[in-house]
């Protein structure tokens, strides 16, 4: 599902070059759930944007389902994010102007989906928001906010899932009640999931554990490790 090979990116600052991924080869295999775990600074979301597409690394390769991100245009990178991907960051990124129901919907209008309210409404009937599809973002609480990002961000039925510290505006139960529902709907899916966490006790709920460090990967554990 994701290749990469020898992945650098280099960027200019007033104080000179800044290296933010030193090298970085690694292979995911379809289904697999991978934690990514290092601290504030070591390159894991700037690693994640590579994977989406969101940004261009310096220099090495990526391959995501099969396809050379190289290759893309930005219009093919958007077809690529519509395709394959979901994403669920920390701060929801909902529109505040449409209810949950066009939240959820809105990928699928853009893809052309014909019966896209209909498979958006039964989205969020399986994250438990069935009574909520008409009310806005400013009218639910934050668990309730990221429920409606999970929904969207399965409701196309992606073969990756890409999720940066999905809990970190949430209380601890809140966050924990989102935390299962993220798996169970991993689970049900069979996507790959790579999530962004600090917390050790929802990086153990992954099969395999990436550990990275001023832009390198220092630990690759679990039954389904690949090559560092």
């Amino acid at each position: 599902m994701i290749s990469l090979d020898d992945v650098h990116l280099n960027l200019v600052s007033a104080a000179g070059p800044v290296n933010i991924l030193r090298g970085i080869t690694l292979s995911i295999a379809p289904g697999e759930t991978v934690s990514l775990i290092g601290p504030s600074g070591s390159g894991k979301t700037t690693l994640m944007m590579l994977i989406a597409g969101l940004e261009r690394q310096t220099s090495g390769r990526i391959v995501v389902n099969g396809g050379d991100l190289e290759s893309l245009d930005e219009n093919g990178l958007a077809l690529f994010r519509r395709d394959a991907l979901g994403i669920v960051f920390q701060d929801f990124h909902l529109v505040d102007s449409m209810t949950a129901l066009e939240n959820v919907a809105m990928p699928l209008e853009f893809a052309g989906v014909p019966d896209a309210f209909d498979r958006a409404r039964d989205a969020l009937g399986s994250v438990g928001l069935a009574p909520r599809v008409g009310h806005y973002p400013g009218q639910l609480s934050g668990g309730e906010q990221q429920r409606v990002a999970i929904a969207r961000a399965f409701v196309a039925k992606p073969k990756l899932l890409l999720a940066d510290e999905p809990t970190g505006n949430l209380d601890g139960a809140t966050g924990e009640a989102v935390m299962d529902l993220l798996f169970d709907m991993q689970a049900r899916s069979g996507a790959t999931l790579m999530l962004i966490t600090h917390s050790m006790e929802i990086a153990g709920r992954c099969a395999r554990h990436l550990q990275i460090a001023d832009g390198r990967i220092i630990s690759d554990s679990g039954p389904d490790s690949g090559p560092k």
